[in-house]
């Protein structure tokens, strides 16, 4: 049967207005260029709710990731909140939760196609520490479409304060992740991709083929420094940048 998009998008539609995400008779049904095209959809009638997509997240980015969830090439989703470091959620604000520890890229100026890391480097007008804040809310390793569809697991961002890209090299920034003061891992940004900034190389070619734009404003998280982790009631979520900044997050016991 051939693919109806908008149908498929109404369904999505349906099922979220429900609770359920992952709706079960989409299972291995679903191309990622369809379910790119059923999550921009599911975007578009989110802002004409009355939300607004500030950016763009680009996802397993990093090899632990990929090995995490059985693949082998990154992934994009919609942005469309953000939070200010030391944010705490209530218990029962999230699904099955986790974070990973990433540098967010604020782009001055729009971008689009085929770009080189020069390029996308004289884009960025500033750097933040962050955390992306994701729910588990179905299989993804088994599922990887359907979580495309479902905006690939984004809930939010949290963001520390920004500093000025300047002669900072992204690939050579160090992160250190702690939980509840326990260090649970270190990673270095040539973990994404070899640079952050070939993420958003990466973002605007993949968007072009959807007659998208990365534009004058977005900001991009550009991808885990580790494996991703799960956040738990009581936890709290701290990470520091060598030269950028730290950030931090935590949930109520």
């Amino acid at each position: 049967m051939p693919f109806d998009e908008q149908a498929a998008i109404e369904e999505f539609w349906n099922a979220r207005a429900r609770g359920e995400y992952f709706p079960p008779q989409w299972f291995d049904r679903l191309t990622l260029d369809q379910a790119y095209r059923i999550q921009l959809g599911m975007i578009a009638r989110r802002a004409a709710a009355g939300e607004r997509q500030i950016g763009w997240k680009v996802g397993l980015t990093a090899e632990p990731i990929q090995q995490q969830f059985g693949f082998h090439e990154p992934v994009f989703g919609c942005i469309l909140e953000s939070k200010s470091s030391g944010h705490t959620f209530r218990r029962d604000e999230l699904i099955r939760p986790g974070f990973e520890p990433e540098l967010c890229l604020r782009v001055g100026r729009a971008l689009s196609g085929e770009i080189d890391i020069a390029t996308a480097r004289a884009a960025i007008d500033a750097v933040y520490p962050a955390l992306e804040i994701i729910e588990t809310r179905g299989d993804l390793s088994a599922q990887i479409a359907v979580a495309m569809a479902d905006n690939a697991q984004q809930k939010t961002v949290i963001l520390g304060n920004p500093v000025a890209l300047g002669e900072l090299a992204l690939d050579q920034v160090a992160a250190t992740v702690r939980i509840n003061k326990e260090t649970v891992a270190t990673g270095r940004g040539d973990a994404v991709l070899g640079n952050p900034l070939n993420s958003v190389v990466w973002l605007a070619r993949k968007l072009g083929e959807f007659q998208r734009e990365i534009r004058a404003g977005d900001i991009i998280m550009s991808g885990s420094f580790t494996r991703q982790f799960p956040i738990a009631a009581g936890d709290r979520v701290e990470v520091d940048f060598a030269g950028v900044g730290d950030v931090e997050t935590a949930m109520l016991g």
